[in-house]
């Protein structure tokens, strides 16, 4: 079988760059065109190369006439230097159009935790899902207050650096039995669940479900969309209870079946 020949680079920007050898056979070239080369071994210390792969990829390029041996040194000919101009420039455009697209926050508002004076430092975290800043300029997420603010208020924060660390939240889900002598010994235990765990999110699907919850706690129960608030909490780091009834069961569940699913455990209130 004949052995496949990469593509020479030039054109195609990042997706060029995918195939096998393009972005070697780029930096080989980017090499020849700035640097002066009169061995092999330059080029492949420099690209962390072995001398045998750099002298293949010299055979490919020159076969291709994009580099020869010219008067003791590896130089690009012409065809080889508006190749790489064309190959970088696709490159570069591509960059370009993509960080375009790209929406850089720098700035943000966040509830404020504790009492924060304007110009202090502050790091920002996740409590609740709610974005929260605290004095002190710690954690994985910091800036800098453009104003006071009080525990509970809005403040705004510049300079943003760092990324606000997210724990995908848990989602609980309890089976509410079909069975009508089954339903108060399960209100019971829901009652016993919600008092001890105090969830930050407490959904209910299904008539049976919906009805327990109305009597196993004065807790809010979000009853519209249960699946998508419990993955969207799961997002923001928020774990969530859900009851839901034995019918309503495989419906719920197939919410989260797609990529990257939060964490989810079922038991039955029966």
């Amino acid at each position: 079988m004949p052995r496949r020949t990469p593509a020479a680079p030039g054109g195609g920007g990042l997706d060029a760059l995918r195939r096998s050898g393009s972005a070697t056979e780029m930096l080989f070239l980017y090499e020849c065109v700035t640097q002066s080369v009169p061995r092999l071994k330059i080029v492949a210390d420099r690209l962390g190369l072995t001398v045998q792969a750099a002298s293949h990829l010299y055979r490919e390029l020159s076969r291709r006439g994009l580099v020869e041996l010219r008067e003791g040194h590896y130089r690009p000919t012409v065809r080889g230097v508006a190749t790489l101009q064309g190959s970088l420039s696709a490159v570069a455009e591509e960059v370009g159009q993509r960080l375009e697209r790209l929406e850089i926050v720098r700035t943000t508002r966040a509830v404020a935790r504790r009492p924060i004076v304007g110009g202090q430092p502050v790091g920002l975290e996740l409590v609740d899902g709610i974005l929260t800043a605290i004095p002190g300029g710690r954690g994985g997420s910091r800036g800098t207050a453009r104003s006071s603010a009080r525990p509970g208020e809005l403040v705004e924060v510049n300079g943003l650096k760092g990324i606000v660390p997210i724990t995908t939240g848990s989602v609980s889900v309890w089976v509410v039995p079909r069975d009508r002598a089954a339903l108060e010994p399960a209100r019971r235990k829901a009652s016993r669940l919600v008092r001890t765990t105090i969830p930050p999110l407490l959904v209910a699907q299904g008539l049976e479900a919906i009805h327990l919850a109305s009597r196993a706690t004065r807790q809010p129960v979000t009853r519209f969309g249960a699946a998508a608030a419990c993955l969207e909490a799961s997002r923001l780091g928020v774990d969530s209870v859900a009851f839901v009834s034995e019918d309503e069961l495989p419906r719920f569940l197939a919410s989260f079946s797609g990529a990257n699913p939060p964490p989810v455990t079922v038991a039955r209130l029966g």
